[in-house]
């Protein structure tokens, strides 16, 4: 199993996260041992949070089809990504992936991708209109599971998506151990 964590310019940090440090767990707490990740930019060179924050990813470019999930961050960024069809046919190389997550207004990205089309979805509800032109309802649920693809609400429920497809992918019992080790009260 490897995972595709996108960063980009403007994300929220939190977004990326709040689902990153459960997910990882899978593997630094021995129930998925074959975990494998990775942080991918579309360009080469650290990305800047919405606030400043630094993050250097570990791959640049090339297709994200080899994933079997690819996971994405909202923040203000998004918004004038979905318009940038070189950023967008790039998320749009996902399509093969078994599973494609999104946190707030990454569902946006996704959205844009043509991944949510005829789906319900989720986003942070500054951008429920926003996401209405993508999918085919917007619901208000903190997780929102449509098979192939998984929004979150917002910033938040990045936490609530990683024990989520923690439990999905490694069952309820391993995900109620990272939620203690997480000392997660949601």
């Amino acid at each position: 199993m490897k995972i595709g964590f996108v960063i980009y310019e403007g994300m929220t940090a939190l977004d990326f996260v709040g689902v990153f440090d459960p997910l990882t767990r899978l593997k630094t707490m021995g129930f998925m041992p074959e975990l494998a990740w990775d942080v991918c930019a579309f360009a080469a060179g650290a990305v800047r949070d919405g606030a400043g924050l630094r993050i250097e990813p570990d791959k640049a470019g090339g297709s994200l089809e080899h994933y079997d999930m690819v996971v994405l961050p909202g923040g203000f960024g998004s918004r004038s990504l979905i318009h940038n069809g070189p950023f967008v046919d790039w998320i749009r190389s996902a399509a093969a992936c078994p599973v494609k997550a999104s946190v707030c207004t990454g569902a946006l990205l996704l959205g844009a991708a043509g991944f949510l089309k005829g789906l319900p979805a989720t986003t942070h509800p500054g951008a429920y209109e926003l996401l209405r032109g993508y999918c085919a309802e917007v619901r208000e649920d903190r997780v929102v599971d449509a098979g192939a693809v998984v929004t979150a609400r917002g910033v938040t429920a990045a936490i609530d998506l990683g024990l989520y497809l923690g439990e999905k992918l490694a069952g309820p019992a391993a995900a109620g151990r990272i939620r203690g080790q997480m000392d997660y009260q949601g």
